[in-house]
């Protein structure tokens, strides 16, 4: 492997390192440390001064970079993504089982494609929480499994599999007496307390299965939690390249967090934000979510630091932009009829702008002029996504954002194949395509 690895290795260790949303924020907020951000406090005042910083609440994360230049009505560039997947999450008495079986009793999280997690060596991750109110981040590895019932027990199953998510989907994790078993122990214990030390936890599955390139020529990419952790990523390494144009000098460069683009500040700064929110997949109504106050909370505070009056804050947000960025939809091979038959975007065709009449997404003319600028001034190409009118159309943080906050927004994102599956697919060009437009967004255009 190169000294400097390419972008596709990199989002496979941060993809690694992040099954969990609170261990994704965990982990940008590293990468964030290494590149010369500094983390406030929401409970303290912060430095009423340029600079690089974040903030962290619960597994949602805010960064931005404030440049010298920036006043009371310099707007923002806000890159919007999410930090949790579908999939299952652990009940309070999380030990079951019967039959001699050992299980832990899940609560399915969002709207997984249920069938991808059987027969998978799954792990439990999240955050433990002691009396006191500290949280210990914890992850098991192979740790649990969601058996499939044979064949010969179901001679139709290949007709159409049908799982009861209260009876059919609960992993197990060993087999024993159910009463002597202590799964809370045995979590704590890998984080270093006891279970009588745990209090509370937030903990849910993920695919251990690592992630790979394969295909001919090795174009193709597979890993779970790309919905949406592209996006967290590729905002992540624009954000570091904003700092680092911003601030130069104060630090060695993007090292292992390399990026492709370059940031230029000649021209009226912009203050360069990534909000990067959990509970998406379940409605984004949370304090953590994009339907909560977080990030009007930041942009206010930011804005206060500037002296920014109320007028002066709206004036800021006339002149803003969000995009939303989440995964998209690649027209599936198999299933072409249920893509719109006049607009097919494919793998490797660089990034999505995601289009809704009924506003399921935010983008409009006047975002997709935007976007198009952006991606010629990046040198990349993009693929317009609109659903077929007989198959509902999903949603994003976009309309929340442009609802609360009165900022336009764009939808784009990623192609995938197999979005909400324990594994997605996509094409090792795009992530980094994504990342490279991101990067033009947080320019100034001139």
């Amino acid at each position: 492997m190169d000294a400097t690895p390419s972008y596709i290795d990199d989002f496979a260790r941060f993809i690694y390192a992040s099954p969990s949303s609170y261990h994704a924020v965990a982990e940008a907020a590293r990468r964030l440390d290494l590149a010369g951000f500094s983390r406030f406090a929401e409970a303290e005042a912060w430095a009423e001064q340029p600079g690089r910083h974040y903030i962290v609440r619960d597994g949602a994360l805010i960064a931005w970079v404030q440049p010298a230049g920036a006043g009371p009505t310099t707007p923002f560039r806000i890159l919007g993504a999410h930090t949790d997947s579908p999939g299952f999450k652990l009940k309070p008495k999380p030990t079951i089982g019967s039959n001699g079986w050992l299980q832990a009793g899940v609560e399915v999280y969002g709207g997984p494609l249920l069938n991808s997690w059987l027969d998978r060596e799954l792990e439990l991750a999240g955050r433990l929480v002691t009396h006191d109110g500290t949280e210990h981040l914890v992850r098991t590895g192979p740790f649990l499994r969601i058996p499939q019932l044979a064949v010969h027990l179901d001679r139709e199953v290949n007709n159409g599999l049908t799982l009861d998510r209260q009876r059919h989907l609960n992993p197990v994790f060993g087999v024993g007496d159910v009463a002597q078993a202590d799964l809370v122990g045995h979590l704590a214990g890998l984080a270093g307390l006891a279970g009588s030390d745990i209090a509370g936890y937030d903990l849910l599955t993920a695919d251990t299965a690592p992630p790979a390139t394969f295909g001919l020529g090795g174009e193709l990419f597979a890993a779970g939690r790309m919905d949406n952790l592209t996006s967290v990523h590729a905002g992540l390494l624009a954000l570091i390249l904003a700092g680092d144009a911003a601030f130069p000098g104060e630090n060695e460069g993007p090292g292992e967090h390399e990026a492709h683009g370059e940031v230029s500040n000649e021209t009226a700064p912009v203050i360069s934000v990534l909000a990067a929110f959990d509970h998406e997949e379940i409605g984004s109504a949370s304090r953590s979510g994009a339907a909560g106050p977080l990030l009007d909370d930041v942009l206010t505070r930011i804005g206060a630091g500037l002296g920014a009056t109320v007028t002066d804050r709206l004036r800021a947000y006339a002149e803003s932009w969000c995009l939303s960025a989440d995964a998209g939809h690649a027209v599936h091979p198999n299933y072409s009829e249920r893509h719109d038959p006049a607009n097919l975007p494919v793998l490797g065709g660089g990034p999505l702008l995601k289009i809704n009449a009924n506003q399921r997404y935010a983008t409009d003319a006047v975002g997709a002029a935007l976007f198009a600028r952006t991606c010629a001034r990046a040198g990349v190409t993009y693929q317009e996504f609109v659903s077929n009118n007989t198959v509902p159309c999903g949603s994003t943080i976009g309309p929340l954002t442009a609802t609360r906050l009165g900022i336009r927004t764009v939808d784009v994102g990623v192609p995938l194949l197999s979005m909400h599956s324990a594994r997605e697919l996509c094409h090792v060009n795009d992530p980094a395509a994504l990342s490279a437009a991101v990067t033009a967004f947080f320019t100034p255009e001139e």
